[in-house]
């Protein structure tokens, strides 16, 4: 893809605001239990079995592999060969994000050549619906947990600060992408009502935006952990 200065994207719902400020003030006293969730090792009983196939999980903005733990262990449980994209924090969109994810599906695709699931968590979802489109015949499936990819771009609460910490307007990224526009493969957006972060429909998107918008009960920062949502990942993977 080349490099643009603007997102390409077209307003799909006009202006949808952020979620109230009680649904963050939720978020905000959640967190605690979050990261005390992400330390506990619990695993998310399931029959499913993934065969070997193999998952990278990118993380949400500011977000490490270490936020994404909780899921990649219970993928592990489920006999998937589940990764963290091995970059550190998430600080927002790079000039050189799909290179580096070349590199590292190099390293994941080393293993066993097949195309590999992306799950990406908020941000870390719309770097993967883009990756996908970028390159397709290395993608098995995107599923995405919260992340804003339809709608208005700053029908969010992280907008400001990830402008301040990318150092690029959210509709200028330093490559060209679109966001709206479905990947060219199975592509799945898990979102939630009860998400404080980011506005439901922009994470749920419209019918051709995604093959299945699947709802759960969490807030923005359970998707990677909530007993709920990794229900939905095994139902996006198993479909």
């Amino acid at each position: 893809m080349p490099l643009s200065s603007s997102f390409n994207q077209k307003p799909t719902h006009g202006a949808v605001a952020a979620p109230p400020f009680a649904l963050l003030l939720q978020e905000v006293r959640s967190l605690t239990r979050v990261r005390r969730a992400g330390h506990a090792g619990h695993i998310f009983q399931t029959s499913h079995n993934g065969q070997n196939h193999q998952v990278l999980v990118v993380p949400g903005f500011l977000a490490s592999d270490q936020a994404t733990a909780t899921l990649r262990r219970t993928l592990k449980a489920a006999n998937y060969n589940s990764y963290g994209w091995g970059m550190g924090r998430n600080l927002g969109v790079r000039a050189d994000m799909f290179e580096r994810l070349d590199r590292r599906m190099d390293h994941i695709q080393s293993h066993r050549g097949e195309p590999v699931t992306i799950i990406g968590w908020s941000l870390g979802g719309l770097i993967a619906r883009e990756y996908a489109k970028y390159a397709p015949g290395r993608v098995a499936k995107v599923i995405t947990l919260g992340s804003p990819f339809s709608g208005d771009l700053r029908a969010n609460h992280a907008w400001r600060l990830y402008e301040i910490i990318a150092r690029h307007r959210i509709d200028c990224p330093p490559i060209r992408v679109e966001l709206n526009q479905k990947p060219p493969v199975p592509t799945f957006a898990i979102w939630s009502r009860m998400d404080g972060v980011v506005a439901d429909h922009c994470a749920r998107g419209l019918p051709d935006e995604s093959d299945e918008a699947i709802e759960v009960q969490c807030g923005h920062l359970g998707f990677t952990s909530a007993p709920d949502a990794l229900r939905a990942v095994f139902r996006a993977l198993q479909a």
